[in-house]
Parts: C-alpha cells; sequence; structure tokens
C-alpha cells in the first residue's frame, strides 16, 4: 500500500497539450479521498492550470494534491490558493547557452507556434511548434528515434546540462541533475514520503525518457500508453484503498 500516487501529465492524465476530460476528473478527486496525489511533468505551471487546475475545481481535497511543473524544477501545494514552495530557475547565460546549441543543430523555423519554450526552470524543445495538432505529435516519433539522435548532438554541445524526452515531440532541458528524480527527492524533504511509499504512473519510462529517472531513483512505477490506461490502474488504486 503507497501513501503518495504520483502521475505524469501529458499522454497519462491527458492527451498531449489539452485538458483532463470529466470522467478523469471524477476518478481524481476520488483518488484524493483514499491517495496523497502528486503530479510531475515537464509543463509550465501555466500549462499545469489550463490542463487541469481549471478543470479540477476547488475542492478541500487539493491539501492532498502537490504539483511539481517543469520537471520538477518547481513545486507547488495548497493552502487556500496556490503557492510556490520552491523553483530552480535557469540564468539568462545558460538559457542563451541552450538556445544556442539549439540552432547549430536543427532549423528554429516556427511550424506551428515556436519550436522552443522558455520555462524559466527549462527550456522545452516541441520538434513539430508549441500547438502542434495532438494527431501530427503521435505521428511524428512514436519510437523516440528522431529525439534520441538530437539528444546525442546536442549532449555534445551541452553536456552540463540535462536533456530528456518528454510528451510526444519534445526534449526537456534543466541543470544537470534536475529531474524528476530530483523531485523524488523533493517530495521526501518537504512531504516526508518515503520513495517506496510512492507510485509512479506515466508513458515515458523508458531510458532516455522524462519519466525514467524516477524508476532510476528506486520507485515503484507503472508504464501507460494513454489516460484510458490511466484511468484502469487509478479504478484498481480506488478499490484497493477502500
Amino acid at each position: 500500500m503507497k501513501k503518495l500516487v504520483l502521475f505524469d501529465l501529458d499522454n497519462t492524465l491527458a492527451e498531449s497539450k489539452s485538458e483532463i476530460d470529466d470522467e478523469m476528473k471524477g476518478l481524481l478527486l476520488k483518488l484524493l479521498e483514499v491517495k496523497e496525489v502528486g503530479i510531475i511533468s515537464g509543463g509550465s505551471y501555466a500549462q499545469f492550470q489550463k490542463q487541469f487546475l481549471t478543470k479540477i475545481g476547488e475542492s478541500k481535497l487539493l491539501e492532498k494534491l502537490h504539483l511539481f511543473p517543469v520537471c520538477s524544477t518547481s513545486f507547488y501545494r495548497y493552502n487556500n490558493g496556490w503557492e510556490e514552495i520552491y523553483s530552480e530557475k535557469l540564468n539568462e547565460e545558460e538559457k542563451k547557452k541552450i538556445f544556442h546549441a539549439f540552432s547549430q543543430v536543427i532549423d528554429l523555423t516556427p511550424k506551428y507556434g515556436n519550436l522552443l519554450e522558455d520555462r524559466n526552470s527549462q527550456i522545452t524543445y516541441s520538434a513539430l511548434g508549441q500547438n502542434a495538432p495532438s494527431h501530427l505529435k503521435k505521428e511524428y516519433d512514436p519510437e523516440g528515434k528522431n529525439r534520441l539522435e538530437l539528444k546525442k548532438r546536442l549532449e555534445q554541445l551541452i553536456p552540463e546540462f540535462e536533456i530528456k524526452l518528454g510528451g510526444t515531440t519534445s526534449l526537456d532541458i534543466t541543470r544537470k541533475g534536475i529531474d524528476k528524480a530530483y523531485g523524488i527527492k523533493k517530495i521526501e524533504e518537504h512531504l516526508g514520503i518515503k520513495k517506496e511509499e510512492m507510485l509512479y504512473i506515466g508513458d515515458a519510462l523508458f531510458e532516455g525518457g522524462n519519466d525514467y529517472p524516477v524508476k532510476q531513483a528506486g520507485v515503484d512505477c507503472i508504464s501507460v500508453n494513454n489516460p484510458n490506461d490511466t484511468k484502469e490502474v487509478i479504478r484498481k488504486i480506488i478499490n484497493w484503498g477502500s
């Protein structure tokens, strides 16, 4: 039995860049009745608001919900409103170095929106642009081969940064050592919950994926392919906890 159930967001709780649906909302609220819940995602806090918080609404149960946007480089918790507990922001020199590295290996001409997004504590690359349609994202790089090749090229230019695959078309770049495993350490520190008491659910638990560091950290994990898979897992956890 686990005290804390952790989720990725895109392609786990919701389709990429989309809101959670009504069924997922209901399941998460039921889950909060029996467990502490956390979300760790490469998305920014603004993206959390758009995809999740506006949908979930207000509830006393939110005090049991813990948000780790931008691959856990920041942490928000609820106390009569959402407050930021920490943030590992990149400085301007670091951001400039990352942008320059990308400009050396790819054409940054916008497609469906800009390819690079500054999320303060993380730079995110979206191969088709930030606003690409979901069906195109799914078709682009299902096995991650294109992004893994780009990752290798970038690691030669900026080896001091962490580069992970996220979502369906993305690469997430943070400071070295700042990834979702870092978030696990922060959870232990701030919530007093040991990693053995956590369960993580995500779609990128493969080597090189941005969920993989959680697995490496020794947290029990369940791999899913989409939100429907996640719903089945949540139903089982609710039944176990009731």
